[in-house]
């Protein structure tokens, strides 16, 4: 599969990227392990994933577990395809500001 390099105004901000690329790499999250793995406070993710969830970004889930209602988040297919271009979009920058090896050795031997 091809992805298309796209910036993402939504995902960009470094802790909405942080949300997403920890998501990236499960099926669901619980609301607490993301808080954790993040070190953010319940209001500060809360307000994150409401943002990416009115992008159709991430899904949430509210399942009762004995007594509890717990919250699990997963990435919804809009989500993975953003994320996946917004990395594609970084690279490119990145490649475009590395230096090649020759110029590299040019460098080294001035």
């Amino acid at each position: 599969m091809t992805v298309t390099p796209r910036f993402d105004e939504i995902i960009h901000p470094s802790t909405r990227l942080s949300i997403v690329a920890l998501l990236a790499g499960a099926d669901w999250v619980d609301f607490s392990f993301a808080r954790d793995q993040l070190g953010l406070s319940d209001s500060a993710l809360s307000k994150q994933f409401a943002t990416l969830e009115e992008a159709g970004y991430l899904s949430i889930e509210r399942p009762m577990t004995g007594r509890r209602r717990r919250v699990h988040v997963r990435l919804t297919g809009a989500g993975r395809t953003a994320f996946d271009g917004h990395v594609a979009a970084l690279q490119e920058i990145v490649a475009t500001s590395a230096p090649t090896r020759q110029e590299e050795a040019d460098h080294a031997s001035n």
